[in-house]
């Protein structure tokens, strides 16, 4: 009797072996299934990541080779990490406390606009969005107090901001992009909210009056693309 219970006891063990063996192959299975996920999505983020940094170079080594003897007559550079082009002389550009363009700065829009353009419509499935955007000191009247300041140099910007998309936008040499012009390109002011500051963390007054033109590429949307995927 004792011979036959053990018997049955070992095939039971057997028998629960046996089913376990099934489940631990599944889980197995599992963990390599999301191993791979895993590795894959690692891959696409890091592909992603090399494109944009492949393509913000390719745009930048454009716009340098495209602009780079003009750059010290116009007063201007271009910052390789944010993609910016920026005029930095407030003379040219406007009168103090004024939106509308000085006739220099009009005549530098003449030259560089339609070249712009014209660079950045090769990469333009990379590219997201061009910010006109316009930079004030934090000055203004004498008397004003901080608040007023800002906020009047805030509508200060954006109506010189218009300015400037408006008169590029009406350029003759630029009238088979304007669909593409009105569906990317965005005038945003700025006031004193990103002024230029010195080593001392003093703010520079001039340096900080400034009008860029910065590319929006479309990396961020694609990764977070990929991230809904995962």
């Amino acid at each position: 009797m004792k011979l036959n219970l053990d018997a049955l006891l070992k095939k039971q063990n057997s028998d629960d072996d046996s089913q376990w063996l099934p489940v631990s192959d599944l889980m197995s299975g599992l963990m390599i299934l999301f191993l791979f996920i895993a590795v894959s999505f690692v891959l696409n983020t890091k592909k992603v990541a090399e494109h944009y940094h492949d393509t913000q170079t390719q745009i930048y080594q454009a716009l340098k080779a495209e602009f780079d003897p003009q750059l010290d007559n116009w007063k201007a550079k271009i910052d390789k990490d944010t993609l910016t082009f920026i005029f930095t002389d407030p003379e040219v550009l406007f009168k103090t406390g004024d939106a509308t363009l000085q006739q220099r700065f009009k005549t530098t829009l003449d030259e560089f606009f339609p070249r712009y353009i014209k660079v950045i419509d090769d990469y333009k499935d990379s590219i997201n969005e061009v910010r006109i955007e316009g930079h004030t000191s934090s000055e203004w009247n004498w008397n004003s107090d901080e608040d007023t300041a800002y906020f009047e140099n805030m509508r200060l910007s954006q109506d010189r901001t218009r300015a400037v998309l408006t008169y590029v936008y009406q350029l003759p040499s630029v009238e088979k992009f304007r669909p593409w012009i009105k569906s990317h390109i965005s005038a945003v002011g700025l006031s004193s909210s990103k002024a230029v500051r010195n080593v001392e963390g003093k703010e520079d007054k001039d340096a900080s009056k400034r009008v860029t033109f910065r590319i929006m590429t479309n990396a961020e949307e694609q990764l977070q693309k990929l991230s809904e995927l995962k």
